[in-house]
């Protein structure tokens, strides 16, 4: 599995490595079923190398899922830089199609947030709200100021609702067209499923 930008936040390529690997073992066997010299082995370094780019595996887990809410980041903000939340919403879609391979692997790792210190799955959790959601959150309420959304449903609802379409596009098994399965589920979004 080919972990790619979103976990290799660092310019530098050793960095890369380390979180592209261990993305791969934690992918494979878990938080807890992964060790630093299993990742320093994968990577090709000594575990003393390894130990210099991160403090310990929480500091490197909770650095590739930064990694991945960067990601996330980008996806919004590009988005946002669209003229009116159809143009926006067909761009989020198209990118997170375009990257549902490392989308996939940033759930998996989600999945295992529950085994770092809740002071820093705490501070993560925190940042995935203003940066993901919160971002979410932003284009859905300019959309409803500017009139181009529903007025009897408030902007969070339709954003969790666009969520609850789109989750599927990068989780679970990979529709044969993706692309194709996600324009039908955008329209079905933005237009409804009624015949017209």
């Amino acid at each position: 599995m080919t972990v790619s930008t979103p976990y290799s936040s660092a310019p530098d390529s050793t960095r890369a490595r380390i979180q592209q690997e261990a993305a791969r073992l934690f992918v494979a066997s878990g938080y807890h079923g992964v060790s630093m010299r299993e990742v320093a082995e994968a990577v090709g370094v000594t575990k003393p190398a390894l130990y210099h780019h991160y403090a310990d595996k929480e500091a490197l887990f909770l650095a590739m899922l930064d990694g991945a809410l960067a990601g996330l980041g980008r996806l919004v903000a590009h988005a946002s830089a669209q003229q009116g939340i159809r143009a926006q919403l067909e761009t989020l879609v198209g990118e997170l199609v375009a990257s549902a391979p490392e989308q996939r692997v940033g759930l998996q790792l989600a999945s295992e947030l529950r085994h770092v210190s809740p002071e820093r799955r705490a501070a993560f959790e925190g940042e995935y709200r203003r940066v993901w959601m919160g971002g979410l959150a932003a284009l859905f309420e300019e959309a409803a100021s500017r009139g181009e959304l529903r007025a009897d449903l408030p902007p969070p609802v339709l954003a969790r609702a666009f969520l609850a379409i789109s989750y599927p596009l990068v989780s679970g098994p990979v529709p044969p067209e993706p692309q194709q399965t996600a324009r039908a589920l955008l329209a079905v979004y933005l237009d409804g499923a009624a015949p017209r």
